[in-house]
């Protein structure tokens, strides 16, 4: 899950970017932490490198480049671009990241996409919040040195000349983007869709206001507890944050766009706006509304209209249904719960050892009840016993080996029918994700600029390649039947639940005989202790 994210400084002190690099700041006010000296703590763990900079380092090349060139002179003048790359905190453990490799992943991609830059790469083993998320810093000269080649998301000579200025554009965003999914999936590092917005978009803006509130509410809590009070609400949430909880509350109760918006307004006092198709919501404390794609795909109209949808065919079904059919989910979780957990009266249960039960502290009336239980179980066994035509133990014996030994077989098959529905929907996927992507396959052969083509197609290329190794690593030569690999998962789904029907059967069975040799090896030892005793007595 790695992300990008870029900042724009205008600093003239590059030299600042370094220090921040490579000494401990304060996350909230970003100033140095210093120790009881006075000294600034360096940090632990970091490996950094320059690029473009021979042997001078990356605040005086940097100065000698603006003034060779005559830029960045000015207060206004963006003076330097900083990149962060940071990969999923997992990486670590399941896929072998480590700092070493993170930096060298990082100088490939400062190399192929700031080429002509002065550029600062280091590597820090950690975040702000320690969630050991290993993040790459790129810190570059907004000036270019050299002249390089256009690249796609170039739309301007002064993009490729030198002694020009880095732009970083929407084109340009999404192509970093893209880029950084592609790196992830070829290093086998887990990867999110950073070209689409996520369904709870979280601004750094909102980030850190959270980050800062809560640390606000945290001290006012901690002062709360130390006089005896309860804090009623210990976790500190944005305005966003309590804007999105309003609508998933409207949007659950509401069955039509008009409810939904009318409820917001009366339960909340948001109002909801439409312009051009697209949402966005105005709380009684603002004068701007917020567009639904700062909070997230799930608030945008098409996500509103289609659980909106949802909830219309939902209590069309309930009306259809009738009020008999109607029961709440906690009442069938209930009934569930009591018929699973509840033993059968009238099947055989398990004789109580009276003497072990008697050594804990059991009373009398226990040591009566189960003498009356002991003897019902006796006489249950011995109709079952006779029932079944089991003449002695050994019967019982193969009877359980028998059973068991069946269960295990289907257990077996049941198994192996799920990897292979499992592999058939793997199938489906990547032939579905082959058939999508093969249009941009086959427009790489028309292209007359080709490389551009595939920094524009990128990730569907990408795609399309991995379906086809897949295909080949499967040895398949022709293009699947998709309905018939369909209609064999149905027929293997109804296999296995019928399967699994005398699944469930054969393992009651096995449960069942084993109480019965239970019991009777239990009525056997009893059988046998008085007879000793009369030996003894004579």
């Amino acid at each position: 899950m790695a992300t990008i994210k870029h900042i724009s400084s205008k600093n003239a002190d590059y030299g600042a970017a370094e220090q921040y690099l490579t000494f401990e700041h304060d996350e909230f006010n970003m100033k140095p932490v210093k120790d009881e000296a006075g000294r600034m703590v360096p940090r632990k763990g970091y490996k950094i490198e320059t690029v473009n900079c021979g042997e001078e380092d990356f605040a005086i090349s940097c100065l000698q480049a603006n003034m060779q060139y005559k830029k960045n002179s000015q207060r206004q003048d963006i003076k330097s671009h900083h990149y962060i790359i940071s990969f999923d905190p997992r990486d670590a453990d399941d896929n072998g990241l480590t700092v070493e490799k993170a930096q060298k992943l990082g100088m490939e991609y400062c190399k192929k996409h700031f080429p002509g830059h002065q550029a600062l790469v280091c590597t820090h083993p950690d975040g702000h919040n320690h969630s050991g998320n290993i993040h790459v810093h790129i810190v570059i000269n907004s000036l270019r040195i050299h002249a390089v080649e256009r690249k796609a998301y170039m739309d301007r000579p002064c993009d490729t000349q030198e002694g020009a200025k880095h732009r970083c554009t929407a084109s340009a965003m999404r192509y970093f983007r893209s880029e950084v999914m592609e790196m992830c999936q070829r290093e086998g590092l887990h990867q999110i869709d950073l070209l689409n917005g996520g369904r709870e978009k979280v601004t750094e803006r909102e980030y850190w206001a959270k980050k800062r509130g809560q640390a606000e509410k945290d001290i006012l809590n901690k002062k709360m507890i130390a006089d005896g009070v309860t804090p009623r609400q210990p976790k500190f949430e944005t305005e966003k944050e309590l804007l999105r909880q309003s609508i998933r509350s409207a949007l659950s109760a509401a069955a039509s766009f008009e409810d939904f918006s009318a409820r917001l307004m009366q339960d909340y006092g948001i109002e909801v706006r439409e312009s051009r198709g697209r949402l966005s919501y105005l709380t009684p404390d603002r004068t701007k509304p917020v567009t639904a794609r700062k909070l997230g795909t799930d608030y945008d109209k098409a996500a509103v209209l289609s659980v909106l949808a949802e909830n219309a065919s939902r209590a069309a079904k309930k009306e259809q249904a009738g009020q008999n059919h109607r029961e709440s989910v906690i009442e069938r979780l209930k009934r569930r719960k009591t018929s699973g957990t509840a033993p059968n009266q009238d099947s055989i249960q398990r004789m109580v050892d009276i003497p072990a039960k008697m050594g804990e502290d059991k009373g009398k009336g226990y040591e009566w009840w189960a003498k009356g239980f002991n003897l019902q179980q006796m006489s249950q066994t011995m109709i079952y016993l006779e029932e079944c035509g089991f003449s002695c133990p050994e019967d019982v014996d193969h009877a359980i080996q028998e059973s068991s030994d069946r269960q295990r077989a289907l257990s077996k098959e049941i198994k192996s029918m799920e990897k292979k529905i499992a592999d058939n929907k793997e199938l489906i996927r990547q032939a579905s994700v082959y058939r999508k992507t093969k249009p941009s396959y086959d427009g790489l052969k028309k292209a007359r600029k080709r490389e551009r083509y595939e920094e524009e197609n990128r990730a569907d290329l990408a795609l399309f390649a991995a379906a086809g190794r897949y295909f080949q690593e499967r040895g398949m030569t022709k293009f699947p039947d998709l309905a018939k690999i369909k209609a064999e998962n149905q027929s293997l789904v109804f296999r296995k639940n019928a399967i699994y029907s005398e699944y469930l059967e054969r393992k009651t069975k096995t449960a069942e005989l084993r109480r019965v040799k239970t019991n009777l090896d239990a009525m056997l030892r009893q059988e046998y202790k008085p007879q000793r005793r009369q030996e003894q007595e004579r």
